[in-house]
């Protein structure tokens, strides 16, 4: 039997009644998330070039200082998504990508409205896969991205979320179901 499933008999025992919901424009959640989160990322972190902010690094100048420090002062994944959020808000770019996700960060938002008219609480799996072994996914990152479908929607519409776990694959690794609230 599936583990969720039997989480929520479990609370169905305890006098929980389920409802089936929609939460239809889930499926743009991760490519909105990662437009709007990147671009906060670079234009939050652009400050940190060593001279106010964050580490600073030598350098034979002030150019090579700039350069230094942010290649010593962020990890691959920081890196990666100032890049990809500078392109989401540089000229040209900034109402296809930065501005339509805003619009379906209100879409996604009106869901868990319109949901909440009809329940107390969502229960939805925290993951669509189980847990994968420590740094199994690491060179893939769009393969890590993908597995935040459940929990980025959350950050989305501005509502509070738990993830707990509810029980173990067969392989003994964790599987995690989420509490979502109004």
């Amino acid at each position: 039997e599936d583990i969720l499933l039997k989480a929520i008999k479990h609370l169905e025992s305890l006098g929980a009644i389920p409802v089936e919901i929609s939460l239809p424009h889930t499926r743009y959640a991760v490519a909105a998330y990662y437009i709007l989160a990147t671009s906060e990322a670079s234009s939050n972190l652009a400050r940190y070039d060593g001279v106010k902010y964050g580490l600073r690094a030598g350098g034979k100048d002030l150019m090579d200082m700039y350069f230094t420090t942010r290649a010593q002062g962020f990890g691959a994944e920081v890196k990666r998504r100032i890049m990809l959020g500078t392109y989401a808000l540089s000229s040209g770019y900034y109402e296809a990508y930065y501005r339509k996700a805003q619009q379906v960060r209100t879409l996604i938002k009106k869901d868990f409205e319109n949901a909440f008219n009809k329940v107390d609480i969502i229960i939805t799996p925290t993951s669509p896969v189980p847990a994968f072994k420590a740094g199994e996914k690491t060179r893939d990152p769009l393969q890590m991205y993908l597995t935040d479908i459940y929990t980025i929607s959350m950050n989305l519409a501005g509502v509070p979320a738990i993830s707990v776990p509810c029980g173990f694959t067969s392989n003994n690794l964790p599987v995690g179901l989420q509490i979502i609230g109004k």
